[in-house]
């Protein structure tokens, strides 16, 4: 480890996260909160997580850790915590739990819960109509997010000159923000702030950037646009009464917030600052996701609906990032790569459904990298990720020297076949490369289907890299002119830890690629069924290189 500063870097259209001044791909594990409060818990588990095949460790720091009593800070626990990590090869991301975490101010000090005068909160409306205090610090108060600042610099101050490593990757700003059982703030001051005209910068961002805002952000009134060109309307009179004018108010003070706690602490220490969201999904609220409507979520988090809020308000943040757990994958990658901003995953499902998703947002949607959460409970016997992320792993340079290269990618992940009568969620599917359409599905066996995952890279228009298990890949061209098919090579390779160079393991053919009309990457025990020759073989080094040919029809 060298004492330079972990940065985010572009190269051509791909975001790289630079440690040491390498591309690192984040394969990361979010502790449950409490965890890093204790050194001596940590202690028990480091060896575990090291063993898992992660190489960074995302983990809480809260102000009321630090700051128990005002203006007197303690960094004690977090330095072993760092000194720990750093002894067993493992990066961290820092959580910073300040003023806000899963749309409440559970973490902040007591000095700060107990005095509402000089840190009022926000009210809501409750199921009887009537004003209730929701307990979380107001958004529209200035010692509120000044104290949090404050707290925050110093936390970023204090890595700047101790942390001498640099075993601190990156910081989260805050955790899932927004307010949560209304819509938004309805006290005295929130009420004066929306009955106040739209701030001009916020309708001049909407009015010069609306052909490049998110779809989702079209909620409002279809004359809204003409009526922002008037100036001097309020909230209300300019996007309608609705429960998304409710969210955008919001949106834009929350974002505000944050900026002023993380632009304080980036003068400091300037590394890669992000927050996350807690994403909607209608039908599906429940205690640490989903809710279809503002208020079910955090109203004012960076949700898509107010994704381009947030990045035009919040600049001091590298990027936002999605918490993934009942919203779909793919679409949620595809919306967080939004305006080109970097993907990072800081917490998703920990389970088989979880370890098999990565493959997507690392392989497709080229994100910096994943985490589940909850991993230092995760028994390593039921750790899928243990297989993935060693997979992973061992590939990763090779993944980067694709992106690097501009080598087309594509991630996937198939769940167990569907019951008789239902829908398969995860259905066979081709995709285009620059000569070849190539169709994945699961892996062939003569009995029961299972689930599987990987990913394809072109490395020449020919031949292709494949990694994972449970799948299988056949070719066609896309020339007309060329409809005979057939695969010329079929190797299976690892990865040469030194050199990092892939080296030929098998020769693959006949029974394992059916006469050369398909690449198969078996699962660990694939299904025989009833057949009596046992042609399939089970999965080894999850990694191939096929090579495949085409030719015309020849005049008989």
């Amino acid at each position: 480890m060298t004492t330079t500063t972990a940065r985010l870097h572009k190269v051509n259209d791909t975001w790289e996260l630079l440690v040491d001044e390498k591309p690192f791909l984040i394969l990361g594990g979010e502790l449950h909160n409490s965890s890093m409060s204790s050194s001596r818990y940590m202690s028990q588990v480091w060896q575990t997580l090291a063993d898992s095949g992660i190489n960074t460790v995302l983990g809480a720091v809260s102000w009321e850790d630090i700051e128990s009593r005002e203006g007197e800070f303690q960094f004690t626990e977090l330095d072993v915590i760092i000194e720990g990590a750093k002894t067993h090869g493992l990066r961290l991301i820092i959580l910073w739990f300040g003023s806000f975490k899963n749309g409440k101010s559970s973490y902040v000090p007591a000095w700060v819960k107990t005095d509402p005068q000089r840190f009022p909160r926000m009210y809501i409306r409750d199921a009887d109509g009537r004003l209730a205090n929701s307990g979380v610090l107001s958004i529209f108060h200035d010692k509120c997010y000044k104290a949090d600042a404050r707290a925050f610099t110093r936390l970023l101050q204090h890595l700047r000159d101790n942390d001498k490593y640099r075993t601190v990757i990156m910081v989260q700003v805050e955790n899932e923000v927004g307010l949560r059982f209304d819509s938004r703030c309805r006290s005295a001051v929130a009420e004066k702030a929306f009955k106040s005209p739209v701030p001009s910068e916020l309708f001049k961002f909407i009015v010069t950037k609306r052909q490049n805002l998110h779809p989702d952000f079209n909620y409002y009134p279809g004359d809204y646009l003409e009526t922002l060109g008037k100036g001097g309307r309020n909230w209300e009179e300019v996007f309608g009464q609705s429960i998304w004018t409710d969210e955008l108010f919001m949106a834009y003070h929350y974002a505000r917030y944050v900026e002023y706690v993380a632009s304080s602490g980036r003068k400091e220490y300037d590394i890669p600052l992000f927050t996350n969201a807690w994403l909607a999904r209608p039908g599906e609220a429940g205690a640490a996701a989903g809710g279809g409507t503002p208020g079910e979520y955090p109203s004012g988090g960076p949700v898509s609906t107010a994704l381009d809020i947030w990045q035009r308000f919040a600049p001091g943040l590298s990027f936002l990032s999605p918490d993934i757990y009942t919203a779909p994958y793919s679409e949620t990658c595809e919306t967080y790569s939004h305006n080109g901003q970097p993907l990072f995953i800081p917490e998703q499902r920990r389970d088989a459904v979880g370890a098999r998703q990565v493959w997507i947002s690392i392989g497709t949607y080229k994100a910096i990298g994943t985490s589940p959460f909850g991993i230092d409970t995760l028994k390593p016997m039921v750790n899928h990720f243990v297989e993935a992320y060693k997979l992973l792993k061992s590939v990763s340079s090779l993944i980067i020297h694709a992106r690097r290269e501009g080598q087309q990618i594509v991630g996937f992940a198939f769940e167990n076949p569907p019951l008789p009568g239902q829908v398969d969620a995860t259905p066979e599917f081709t995709i285009g490369f620059k000569d070849y359409q190539v169709t994945i599905d699961r892996a062939f066996v003569f009995g029961k289907k299972a689930a599987g995952y990987g990913m394809i890279i072109e490395l020449e228009p020919t031949k292709f890299l494949l990694v994972g298990k449970g799948f299988k890949a056949e070719w066609k061209s896309r020339s007309s002119t060329l409809p005979y098919t057939d695969i010329i090579s079929f190797l299976e390779k690892s990865v040469d830890v030194e050199t990092q160079e892939l080296r030929t393991e098998r020769v693959l053919n006949g029974d394992e690629s059916n006469g050369g009309t398909r690449a198969n990457m078996p699962n660990d025990d694939p299904d025989y069924g009833d057949a009596i020759v046992p042609v399939l073989i089970p999965a080894r080094t999850g990694i191939a290189v096929v090579q495949v040919f085409s030719l015309p029809n020849e005049e008989v």
